[in-house]
């Protein structure tokens, strides 16, 4: 029998920001955290880069659920990829939730 929740215990998930930082060398897919941001570069293939970030998501997850809103005021091709980039990762990033909790792999606050 599985032991609901408290109201206490219900957390509410978080919807952080992400923006494109575009400049002459590179642009960037930035995912904004309080204490620092994470950044995919999305004119380089550079796949190993992407997973570190990928992993550093998932030690975020552990702490708290969240997903991800693009903020961004250019409706450009990088919009159109970054919008689709952040729609397929807050997918993952909630199945990903979900197996940490099955697995209780979760940072829980006592």
């Amino acid at each position: 029998m599985e032991k609901k929740p408290s109201e206490k215990e219900v957390k509410f998930m978080e919807t952080k920001k992400a923006t494109i930082v575009r400049s002459a060398e590179k642009t960037s897919l930035v995912l904004n955290f309080r204490e620092s941001n994470l950044e995919i570069i999305l004119t380089e293939d550079n796949p190993n880069a992407v997973k570190n970030v990928f992993n550093q998501l998932i030690q975020k997850l552990k702490k708290e659920e969240f997903n991800f809103e693009l903020e961004d005021e250019k409706q450009d091709l990088y919009f159109h990829i970054s919008q689709e980039y952040i729609r397929q990762l807050n997918t993952e990033l909630s199945s990903v939730y979900s197996e940490l909790e099955d697995y209780e792999l979760l940072e829980t606050e006592e």
